[in-house]
């Protein structure tokens, strides 16, 4: 009965410091977690996974913002102008075989039609050279040229990001296609056929149609921008050397 006594009185003792439940040492344990977790993802060396690395691509396989363009802060390069080409050409060649198809329905051969007195007349003639009438008689040679010129034009115009050239190239391109159809498909035959001309401006220039001047204006335009150095690629020659030297 007495040695039941002093037991009480210890465990209510005033002196002895409280004891911590289970509970309150698993909510210590979870503080301590967790300050762990914000210090690793904090700090750059722990490769957490919000630090971000030069050159990193993104989750839908893009580069990060303002890496358009490049490193060297270079601006992107030109677009490419083969549909203006194509385009330009496809007009050239619908209006040169319109014109044809009407003066060879409403024309005959030797009786003009004067449009502006004898400076403008239309008259039908038929070319079996190039050209404003030159090289007469060379038509199959002629029409190899045509097609050598059509597959150049072309190829460059797969790369080509200069307006300018791509406007003068869609001439040549849509004056050498419509002479090559006279040359195939009008009489006397394939690869000789002759080409119709109707324009004749004064009385001592060769008659020619709109496939002549259409390539005409063509070349002096791509010899124009080629003397002052423009570029196919959109470029002009000698600012990039210039810039260069003054770094």
């Amino acid at each position: 009965m007495n040695t039941d006594r002093p037991r009480e009185q210890h465990l209510d003792d005033p002196d002895e410091p409280p004891r911590e439940s289970a509970a309150d040492r698993g909510a210590d344990r979870d503080d301590e977690s967790g300050a762990r977790d914000d210090g690793a993802g904090s700090d750059p060396a722990a490769g957490g996974s919000d630090a971000a690395t030069p050159g990193e691509v993104g989750t839908n396989g893009t580069a990060p913002a303002g890496s358009a363009a490049g490193p060297s802060g270079a601006p992107a390069a030109f677009p490419r102008r083969l549909p203006w080409l194509l385009l330009i050409a496809a007009v050239v060649l619908a209006v040169d075989l319109g014109t044809k198809a009407l003066v060879v329905a409403k024309m005959t051969p030797g009786e003009p039609i004067s449009i502006i007195g004898d400076v403008v007349r239309l008259t039908l003639i038929r070319n079996s050279g190039a050209a404003f009438s030159m090289a007469t008689g060379m038509t199959w040679l002629l029409t190899l040229i045509a097609v050598a010129v059509v597959i150049g034009v072309i190829r460059i115009g797969r790369t080509l990001r200069s307006l300018s050239w791509a406007i003068g190239l869609g001439l040549v391109l849509g004056g050498a296609l419509g002479n090559l159809v006279d040359r195939l498909f009008r009489s006397p035959g394939p690869l000789q056929g002759h080409v119709i001309d109707f324009i004749a401006v004064t009385k001592w220039w060769p008659v020619f149609n709109v496939a002549d001047s259409s390539i005409v204006c063509g070349a002096i335009l791509l010899v124009v921008l080629t003397v002052f150095g423009f570029e196919p690629d959109g470029t002009r020659a000698g600012h990039e050397d210039d810039g260069k030297a003054g770094e």
